[in-house]
Protein backbone atom coordinates (compact mmCIF):
# COMPACT_ATOMS: atom_id res chain seq x y z
CA UNK A 1 0.00 0.00 0.00
CA UNK A 2 1.26 3.38 -1.10
CA UNK A 3 -0.24 6.96 0.14
CA UNK A 4 0.75 9.09 -2.72
CA UNK A 5 -2.60 10.23 -4.39
CA UNK A 6 -0.68 12.25 -7.19
CA UNK A 7 -2.58 15.19 -6.03
CA UNK A 8 -0.52 18.50 -6.57
CA UNK A 9 -0.01 20.20 -2.96
CA UNK A 10 0.92 24.04 -2.10
CA UNK A 11 4.66 23.79 -0.19
CA UNK A 12 4.66 25.97 3.22
CA UNK A 13 6.11 28.57 2.83
CA UNK A 14 4.53 30.40 0.29
CA UNK A 15 6.17 33.21 -1.08
CA UNK A 16 9.79 32.01 -0.56
CA UNK A 17 12.10 30.47 -3.53
CA UNK A 18 11.68 26.97 -2.84
CA UNK A 19 13.58 25.43 -5.88
CA UNK A 20 14.22 26.47 -9.40
CA UNK A 21 11.02 26.28 -11.40
CA UNK A 22 13.21 25.43 -14.53
CA UNK A 23 14.94 22.68 -12.77
CA UNK A 24 11.78 21.02 -11.44
CA UNK A 25 9.86 21.60 -14.89
CA UNK A 26 13.39 19.55 -15.97
CA UNK A 27 13.03 16.47 -14.04
CA UNK A 28 9.23 16.22 -14.92
CA UNK A 29 9.84 16.70 -18.06
CA UNK A 30 12.54 13.56 -17.81
CA UNK A 31 10.73 11.50 -15.70
CA UNK A 32 9.19 8.80 -17.98
CA UNK A 33 12.90 7.65 -19.20
CA UNK A 34 14.79 9.21 -15.84
CA UNK A 35 15.04 5.45 -14.81
CA UNK A 36 16.17 3.92 -17.84
CA UNK A 37 18.54 6.60 -18.56
CA UNK A 38 20.36 6.23 -15.19
CA UNK A 39 20.91 2.80 -15.67
CA UNK A 40 22.71 3.58 -19.21
CA UNK A 41 24.19 6.41 -17.93
CA UNK A 42 25.88 4.84 -14.97
CA UNK A 43 26.60 1.02 -16.73
CA UNK A 44 24.72 0.28 -14.13
CA UNK A 45 27.03 1.12 -10.56
CA UNK A 46 23.85 3.59 -9.46
CA UNK A 47 22.73 0.07 -8.04
CA UNK A 48 26.00 -1.07 -6.38
CA UNK A 49 25.67 3.23 -5.26
CA UNK A 50 22.91 2.40 -3.58
CA UNK A 51 23.74 -0.85 -1.48
CA UNK A 52 26.80 1.38 0.24
CA UNK A 53 24.40 4.21 0.85
CA UNK A 54 22.18 1.66 2.71
CA UNK A 55 24.88 -0.27 4.69
CA UNK A 56 26.66 3.18 5.84
CA UNK A 57 23.17 4.45 7.35
CA UNK A 58 23.44 1.30 9.78
CA UNK A 59 20.22 0.16 8.67
CA UNK A 60 18.91 -2.19 10.88
CA UNK A 61 15.46 -4.34 11.06
CA UNK A 62 12.35 -2.21 12.17
CA UNK A 63 13.90 0.83 11.75
CA UNK A 64 12.29 4.28 10.09
CA UNK A 65 13.95 5.89 7.15
CA UNK A 66 13.17 8.85 5.86
CA UNK A 67 14.24 8.97 1.63
CA UNK A 68 14.43 12.33 0.64
CA UNK A 69 14.54 13.59 -2.94
CA UNK A 70 13.32 9.93 -3.38
CA UNK A 71 12.96 10.62 -7.33
CA UNK A 72 11.03 7.48 -8.65
CA UNK A 73 11.48 5.30 -5.65
CA UNK A 74 14.70 3.44 -6.04
CA UNK A 75 16.53 4.21 -3.05
CA UNK A 76 13.11 3.81 -0.67
CA UNK A 77 12.79 0.81 -1.57
CA UNK A 78 16.13 -1.49 -0.86
CA UNK A 79 16.04 0.60 2.63
CA UNK A 80 12.80 -0.99 2.72
CA UNK A 81 14.76 -4.17 1.50
CA UNK A 82 16.84 -3.83 4.36
CA UNK A 83 14.41 -2.44 7.11
CA UNK A 84 11.83 -5.36 6.46
CA UNK A 85 8.01 -5.47 7.20
CA UNK A 86 8.81 -4.18 10.88
CA UNK A 87 10.26 -0.72 9.94
CA UNK A 88 8.75 1.91 8.02
CA UNK A 89 10.30 3.56 4.51
CA UNK A 90 8.75 7.39 3.71
CA UNK A 91 9.63 8.49 0.44
CA UNK A 92 9.58 12.33 -0.25
CA UNK A 93 10.16 14.34 -3.82
CA UNK A 94 9.41 18.51 -4.50
CA UNK A 95 8.70 16.89 -8.23
CA UNK A 96 5.61 15.03 -8.40
CA UNK A 97 6.22 13.69 -11.87
CA UNK A 98 9.23 11.97 -10.55
CA UNK A 99 7.17 10.85 -7.52
CA UNK A 100 4.33 9.64 -9.94
CA UNK A 101 5.91 6.46 -10.57
CA UNK A 102 7.24 5.20 -7.32
CA UNK A 103 4.43 3.92 -5.83
CA UNK A 104 3.76 1.42 -8.99
CA UNK A 105 7.62 0.10 -8.71
CA UNK A 106 6.61 -0.25 -4.94
CA UNK A 107 3.64 -2.36 -5.23
CA UNK A 108 5.20 -4.42 -8.26
CA UNK A 109 8.07 -5.40 -5.33
CA UNK A 110 5.48 -6.16 -2.75
CA UNK A 111 6.31 -3.30 -0.54
CA UNK A 112 4.80 -1.03 1.42
CA UNK A 113 6.45 2.24 1.82
CA UNK A 114 5.09 5.61 1.50
CA UNK A 115 5.02 8.51 -0.38
CA UNK A 116 4.59 12.10 0.08
CA UNK A 117 5.26 15.45 -1.94
CA UNK A 118 7.69 17.20 0.65
CA UNK A 119 10.65 19.49 0.05
CA UNK A 120 13.72 18.78 1.52
CA UNK A 121 14.17 22.06 2.99
CA UNK A 122 11.10 22.40 5.05
CA UNK A 123 10.11 19.19 6.06
CA UNK A 124 6.14 18.14 7.46
CA UNK A 125 7.87 15.87 9.99
CA UNK A 126 8.04 16.42 13.86
CA UNK A 127 11.75 16.34 15.36
CA UNK A 128 13.51 12.91 16.34
CA UNK A 129 11.21 11.22 13.84
CA UNK A 130 12.98 8.64 12.19
CA UNK A 131 16.24 6.58 12.75
CA UNK A 132 17.57 7.30 9.26
CA UNK A 133 17.23 10.59 6.57
CA UNK A 134 19.11 9.97 3.47
CA UNK A 135 19.35 12.04 0.23
CA UNK A 136 20.94 10.79 -3.26
CA UNK A 137 21.82 12.73 -5.68
CA UNK A 138 19.44 15.76 -4.40
CA UNK A 139 21.21 17.91 -2.90
CA UNK A 140 23.26 19.98 -5.06
CA UNK A 141 19.74 20.75 -6.84
CA UNK A 142 18.78 22.56 -3.04
CA UNK A 143 18.40 26.35 -3.24
CA UNK A 144 20.10 25.69 -0.02
CA UNK A 145 22.03 22.77 0.74
CA UNK A 146 22.78 23.65 4.44
CA UNK A 147 19.34 24.06 5.50
CA UNK A 148 18.02 21.18 3.48
CA UNK A 149 20.58 19.21 5.47
CA UNK A 150 19.41 20.93 8.82
CA UNK A 151 16.30 19.42 8.01
CA UNK A 152 17.09 16.20 7.62
CA UNK A 153 18.80 16.21 10.93
CA UNK A 154 16.11 17.96 12.99
CA UNK A 155 13.92 15.00 11.94
CA UNK A 156 16.17 12.37 12.66
CA UNK A 157 16.61 10.89 16.35
CA UNK A 158 20.03 11.89 18.24
CA UNK A 159 22.45 9.09 17.22
CA UNK A 160 20.57 8.51 14.36
CA UNK A 161 22.27 9.01 10.79
CA UNK A 162 22.10 11.26 7.73
CA UNK A 163 23.25 9.73 4.43
CA UNK A 164 23.93 11.86 1.50
CA UNK A 165 24.98 10.10 -1.80
CA UNK A 166 26.23 12.63 -4.42
CA UNK A 167 28.44 13.40 -7.58
CA UNK A 168 31.99 14.34 -7.13
CA UNK A 169 34.92 15.15 -8.92
CA UNK A 170 37.43 12.77 -9.51
CA UNK A 171 41.09 13.45 -9.57
CA UNK A 172 43.95 11.17 -10.94
CA UNK A 173 44.24 9.38 -14.34
CA UNK A 174 40.35 8.85 -14.49
CA UNK A 175 39.44 12.97 -13.91
CA UNK A 176 40.66 13.20 -17.80
CA UNK A 177 38.52 10.48 -19.51
CA UNK A 178 35.38 11.41 -17.29
CA UNK A 179 35.22 15.15 -17.77
CA UNK A 180 35.40 14.53 -21.30
CA UNK A 181 32.42 11.81 -21.04
CA UNK A 182 30.18 14.13 -19.02
CA UNK A 183 30.95 16.53 -20.91
CA UNK A 184 30.26 15.07 -24.32
CA UNK A 185 28.86 11.43 -24.03
CA UNK A 186 26.38 12.39 -21.49
CA UNK A 187 24.42 15.12 -23.04
CA UNK A 188 24.48 12.97 -26.35
CA UNK A 189 23.20 10.07 -24.80
CA UNK A 190 20.81 11.55 -22.24
CA UNK A 191 19.36 13.63 -25.80
CA UNK A 192 18.74 10.21 -27.49
CA UNK A 193 16.80 9.06 -24.20
CA UNK A 194 14.97 11.32 -23.10
CA UNK A 195 14.92 14.32 -25.98
CA UNK A 196 16.21 17.03 -23.39
CA UNK A 197 19.73 17.36 -23.98
CA UNK A 198 20.12 20.31 -21.80
CA UNK A 199 18.76 18.50 -18.84
CA UNK A 200 22.12 16.15 -19.31
CA UNK A 201 24.05 19.29 -19.78
CA UNK A 202 22.89 21.01 -16.33
CA UNK A 203 23.60 17.70 -14.63
CA UNK A 204 26.93 17.19 -14.99
CA UNK A 205 27.81 20.81 -14.91
CA UNK A 206 26.24 21.06 -11.48
CA UNK A 207 28.19 18.36 -10.29
CA UNK A 208 31.51 19.59 -11.12
CA UNK A 209 30.69 22.64 -9.41
CA UNK A 210 29.03 21.14 -6.15
CA UNK A 211 31.75 21.01 -3.45
CA UNK A 212 33.06 17.48 -2.90
CA UNK A 213 34.94 15.78 -0.04
CA UNK A 214 35.73 18.15 2.71
CA UNK A 215 34.13 20.65 1.56
CA UNK A 216 30.71 19.18 1.91
CA UNK A 217 31.48 18.34 5.57
CA UNK A 218 31.83 22.03 6.03
CA UNK A 219 28.50 22.25 4.92
CA UNK A 220 27.16 19.57 7.11
CA UNK A 221 28.80 20.70 10.44
CA UNK A 222 27.42 24.31 8.93
CA UNK A 223 23.90 23.13 9.76
CA UNK A 224 24.75 22.26 13.65
CA UNK A 225 23.09 19.22 13.48
CA UNK A 226 25.91 16.83 13.56
CA UNK A 227 28.08 15.34 16.16
CA UNK A 228 30.28 13.15 13.28
CA UNK A 229 30.80 13.55 9.67
CA UNK A 230 32.81 11.51 7.42
CA UNK A 231 32.68 10.77 3.99
CA UNK A 232 34.08 7.96 1.52
CA UNK A 233 34.75 8.45 -2.07
CA UNK A 234 32.67 5.47 -4.66
CA UNK A 235 34.19 4.54 -8.01
CA UNK A 236 37.74 6.64 -8.31
CA UNK A 237 35.70 9.60 -6.78
CA UNK A 238 32.73 10.46 -9.31
CA UNK A 239 30.53 9.83 -6.34
CA UNK A 240 31.11 10.29 -2.12
CA UNK A 241 29.15 8.88 -0.10
CA UNK A 242 28.65 11.25 3.74
CA UNK A 243 27.45 10.28 6.85
CA UNK A 244 26.31 11.98 9.70
CA UNK A 245 25.75 11.07 13.16
CA UNK A 246 23.28 13.43 14.40
CA UNK A 247 24.19 15.06 17.96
Amino acid sequence: MNHYSGEQVAFPYKGQRIMSEQVRTMFADIAPNYDRTNTVLSFGIHHRWRKATVKAAGTQPGMSVLDCATGTGDLALSFKKAVGSSGHVTGTDFCAEMLDFAPAKAQNAGMDVRFELADVMNLPYADNSFDIASISFGIRNVDDPTRGLSEMGRVVRPGGRVVVLEFGQPNGLFAVPYTLYSKFVMPALGSLLTGNRAAYEYLPRTAARFPSGEEFLDLMRASGRFSACSYQPLTFGVAFLYTGVVR
